[in-house]
C-alpha cells in the first residue's frame, strides 16, 4: 500500500471539503470536463447504470457531488429509489432529494439498499475502514457497492507539468508536488481496502489518452485545486500561469498536449452474490 501523502489532512478536512473544495459544483465540473478530450471516451454513468441491471429497490449515491450519476440513474432506471448524499450542503442544494451525510456514519438502516455508490470520493474520507464497513452495513445480502478511483499512474503528465511550472516560479528545477486527491485511495490499493468487507471485487479498468490543442481545459483542471492552494508550497496563481505557458509551448512544438489516464470502477459484492449474478447472465 502506498505511503500516506504529505497533504493527507487537507484532503480529508471536512470544513474545507464542504466550502472551498465543493461548496458548489464549479471545481468538480472543471475536473470532469477535461475528459471530453479523452480517447476512448468512457461513459461512466452508463457503466454504472449497466452494473445496476439486477438491482431493485433503493440505491444511495454517497458523495454524489454535482449529481452527474444521480441524474442518469433517475433517467434510465425510474423504478429505483435514488438517495443522493454528500458532506457539502452547498453542492447538494441543486440536487432534488439530496441530503447532507457522511459515509463514515450513514443515516440508513442495516441491509436496506440494493446498491451503494462511492464514486471518486473515498480518498476524501479520514477513516476509510469505517467507511467501507458502512458501505457493507447498509447493503442487502445480495447488494453491490460500486466504487471508483484513479491509478497512481493517472495523469502523470499533469504532475510533471505542475512541478516544472512551480520550479520556474521558484527559480529551481522542480517545485513541490501538488495535492493529489486519489493518492489516498488508488486503484492499486483499493481492492485490499475494500476486501476487508467485500469478498468478491471486480475491477473495470478505464484507460485513455487526453489530447488537447488548447491549453484552457488543462489550466481549468489545475485551477480547480484552488481549495488546496495554501498546501502547495508555491504561489498558486503564478504557477497556473506558468503552466499555461508551458502547455502552449508543447502545443506549438508538438501539435497537442497529451495526458495519459487510468481510472477504474470496482464492483464489490459477496461471493454468493457474484455467483448468482453470473448465473443470471448465463441463463
Amino acid at each position: 500500500m502506498t505511503a500516506q501523502p504529505a497533504h493527507d489532512h487537507s484532503v480529508t478536512d471536512r470544513s474545507l471539503l464542504s466550502t472551498k473544495a465543493y461548496g458548489t459544483g464549479q471545481h468538480l465540473s472543471a475536473r470532469q470536463s477535461l475528459y471530453q478530450w479523452q480517447t476512448p471516451r468512457h461513459d461512466l454513468p452508463g457503466i454504472v447504470v449497466n452494473q445496476l441491471k439486477y438491482v431493485r429497490g433503493a440505491v444511495a449515491d454517497v458523495g454524489c457531488g454535482n449529481g452527474k450519476f444521480v441524474g442518469r440513474i433517475r433517467q434510465e432506471r425510474p423504478d429505483l429509489t435514488v438517495l443522493p448524499m454528500d458532506v457539502s450542503h452547498g453542492i447538494v442544494t441543486a440536487i432534488p432529494g439530496a441530503i447532507v451525510a457522511d459515509v463514515q456514519q450513514l443515516p440508513i438502516a442495516d441491509g436496506t439498499l440494493g446498491a451503494v455508490l462511492a464514486l471518486h470520493m473515498l480518498y476524501h474520507v479520514e477513516n476509510q475502514p469505517r467507511a467501507v464497513r458502512e458501505l457493507g452495513r447498509v447493503l442487502s445480502p445480495d447488494g453491490i457497492a460500486i466504487v471508483s478511483t484513479n491509478s497512481r499512474t493517472d495523469k502523470r503528465e499533469l504532475e510533471d507539468l505542475w512541478r516544472r511550472a512551480a520550479g520556474d516560479v521558484l527559480g529551481i528545477e522542480q517545485g513541490p508536488a501538488r495535492v493529489q486527491l486519489s493518492a489516498r485511495f488508488t486503484l492499486e490499493d483499493a481492492p485490499a481496502i475494500l476486501g476487508t468487507v467485500f469478498g468478491d471485487i471486480h475491477t473495470i479498468p478505464l484507460p485513455g489518452v487526453i489530447e488537447v490543442t488548447d491549453a484552457e481545459p488543462v489550466i481549468a483542471h489545475l485551477a480547480s485545486y484552488e481549495a488546496w492552494a495554501d498546501q502547495m508550497g508555491v504561489p498558486f496563481k503564478e504557477t497556473i500561469e506558468r503552466a499555461r505557458d508551458r502547455v502552449n509551448e508543447v502545443i506549438r512544438e508538438e501539435g497537442a498536449f497529451r495526458i495519459t489516464c487510468l481510472g477504474g470502477i470496482l464492483i464489490c459484492q459477496q461471493p454468493h452474490t457474484a455467483a448468482g449474478r453470473r448465473d443470471q447472465r448465463s441463463a
